[in-house]
Parts: structure tokens; sequence; C-alpha cells
């Protein structure tokens, strides 16, 4: 049996007649950049994530980037980060001209972890970017909680964990300005590049719906220095089409991995996800990890069992970022991950059976 990593075949057979509609809409509507169905889009995005507002955006590495920017974060400001995330979420700090500061994760959630935070907060610190990796949501509280008593920004990168709940609300409802993304392949993906910026702040909304339109609210008429960076009225009317899918393919993701958890719990040898308290998770990634990761993977690819690592190397040991002077050893935790994760097939579609005899492989692998 081939079981590829992601496949996209039950998702795209539902939803095939719909999609090929709304795109003939596009073509025939004659009006192709931030028309009726970009409002749309937003309108039901900002319903769906409990937010007053949302703007599309081209991507979630722009959402992020224009969050920071219009909150007037630049250079002589620190930003804290996670030590455990893509690259995205430090080249939005990069990108703006602030100084990164990560922040080791909890080794069990692989969020940032809270307790942490305080400790790297200085005079120059202005925002806090949590990150809800792999679909859990962050301890978002304790995050918020410590926002305020500093006075600084929170920016949530959301590109994972649509969705995903901390003590009942929604990820990217609790931020100042909070990214998402649609990349294909995310648990509501478009069918190219685009992402969104979630708030409930009608000044800050006011201002990202300028910036990312050349920061002008009338053609022609430019209050700041703004960029070109627009969610695209085709990618909107796709996203408006999955959109009402989202809850139910979310909890087959939850499902499957529930039937991951009960397959894989006499595997001591590998560590499976961890909830923390209060926390939903939407199972963008199934991500599990062991010493053993290299010729874990070199054996289910022998079985026809698709597999990533999210990520191979943190941010600090990137060669981007090697200017930053930081070496191996400088965060430990996000080092490990790195070194020992392996995400698992899970896709809306998959099937229990699938998922039997991935795990059926890893306990052949442990065994032998």
């Amino acid at each position: 049996m081939q079981i590829p990593f992601l496949s996209f075949n039950s998702q795209n057979a539902l939803i095939r007649d719909q999609v090929l509609e709304a795109m003939q809409g596009v073509f025939d509507s004659k009006w192709y950049i931030l028309g009726d169905y970009v409002k749309q889009f937003e309108r039901e995005y900002a319903i769906f994530n409990d937010t007053a507002s949302c703007i599309g955006v081209a991507n979630g590495l722009d959402a992020l980037q224009i969050s920071l920017k219009v909150l007037g974060i630049g250079e002589g400001d620190e930003v804290i980060v996670p030590s455990n995330t893509y690259i995205a979420t430090w080249l939005a700090v990069s990108y703006v001209g602030a100084t990164l500061v990560p922040v080791e994760p909890n080794i069990a959630t692989y969020n940032i972890d809270p307790a942490k935070i305080e400790a790297a907060i200085t005079s120059r610190t202005k925002a806090i970017i949590p990150v809800h990796l792999y679909g859990q949501a962050c301890e978002m509280d304790a995050i918020m909680a410590i926002s305020k008593k500093h006075n600084l920004y929170v920016v949530e990168d959301n590109a994972q964990a649509q969705g995903a709940l901390y003590n009942g609300r929604k990820t990217g409802s609790f931020g100042h300005a909070n990214g998402t993304s649609f990349y294909p392949g995310k648990n509501l993906g478009a069918l190219g590049d685009a992402g969104a910026i979630t708030t409930n702040d009608e000044e800050i909304s006011k201002k990202i719906t300028s910036f990312r339109n050349y920061g002008s609210h009338k053609k022609y008429y430019n209050e700041v220095k703004g960029v070109n960076s627009r969610l695209d009225e085709l990618q909107a009317a796709i996203l408006s089409v999955k959109l009402p899918y989202l809850l139910e393919w979310t909890e087959q993701r939850k499902n499957l991995a529930d039937h991951y958890n009960r397959c894989l719990a006499d595997v001591h040898q590998l560590n499976t996800p961890v909830l923390t308290n209060g926390a939903t998770h939407v199972y963008h990634i199934y991500m599990v990890r062991t010493t053993k990761r290299d010729e874990l993977q070199q054996f289910l690819q022998r079985k026809g069992i698709g597999t990533v690592i999210h990520y191979p190397v943190p941010p600090h040991l990137q060669e981007a970022y090697k200017y930053l002077g930081y070496k191996k050893g400088d965060f430990p935790i996000a080092e490990d991950i790195a070194n020992t994760c392996l995400s698992l097939p899970l896709w809306p579609g998959m099937t229990k059976e699938e998922v039997e005899t991935v795990c059926s492989s890893i306990e052949e692998f442990f065994h032998d």
C-alpha cells in the first residue's frame, strides 16, 4: 500500500464542481483585484474566527510582516519569537528591522513556553509572536497576561491552527493583529499563495486595509508608504467554497490523530503529541519524536509511506541567520526537536486502515 504524506484527492473530489463554478464566477465578473469575492471571504473568515475584521493579503509571511509594521514595530525594537518555528516567523521580524529574541518551547507541546518569556523582556521589547505550532493552541491566557503587564503587542502566527481553541476561544482572536496562511497544504488552503490578518481593533484594521494596498484607501491617494500584498479574487472565491467544510475536515483530522494515539500507545520509543490544559489541536501536522528518526523515515519510505521533517534546521542555525552569531547548543530544546521530529501522514479522507498500516510499520521497525 502506498500512503503519501499528504493527499488532496478526497477534498478536491468533494468540492471540484463548486470550485470550478467559483473560478468561472471570478472570470465572468471582470473584476480581479479587491472585488466582491475578497470582501465576501473576509466577512466569512472574520465570522469563523470570532474576530471583528479579516483583511486578506498575499501570503502568511506578509500577514505577519504587515501586522508588525502597522503596529509601529521597527529598528531598535525587540520582538520575542519561538526558537522552534518555521523561518517565516523570524523573517517577518527581520523585514521590519526589529531584533529577534528567541525563547525556547515547552518540550512536551513544542509551543513557546510562557514561563520563559518574562526573562527575555527588556526595555526595548515591543511584541511577542506566539506560534500555534503544528496546530495546537499556545497558552494564550498566560501570554496575554504577560503582554498586558509589560504593555507589549501580541501578534499570533496562526498559519497552522485555524479553528483551534484555547479555553474556548479561537486562536487568531487573542492578539492585537494576527497572521494566517492559506498556502495549499494548510488546513484551509487556497490553490496558490494566500493569507490574512485578523484583528478586533477597528483602527488597526483600517491601517492594515490601507497598508496592504499601497497605503491607499482611495485609488491614487496614498496616506502611507504601503505595500502591494492583496488576497487574489480567485483565491478568495476558492477559499469561500472550502471554508464551510473546514470544521468537518478538522474533525476528521482529530479522529485520525486519536486513532494514531491509540495505535502507537505501546510504542514507548516514540513521543506522540501532548495537549496542554485548555488547548485544542487541529492537527495540521501529526508529529512524533524519536532518537531513531532518520532510520525510521528511511524504513517507512521503503514501505511506501511518506513522511516529512518539520523542520530539520531551527532558525538560529540557518545560514540566513549566521550573522546573529548563534551556535549549536544555544537553544537546545529547539535543536532536540529538530533532530528527532517526524511528521506522519494525515489528511481529510485518509482511512483508519491507512493509519493502522503506518502504525504497524512503525511497530515493526522498533520491534525488529
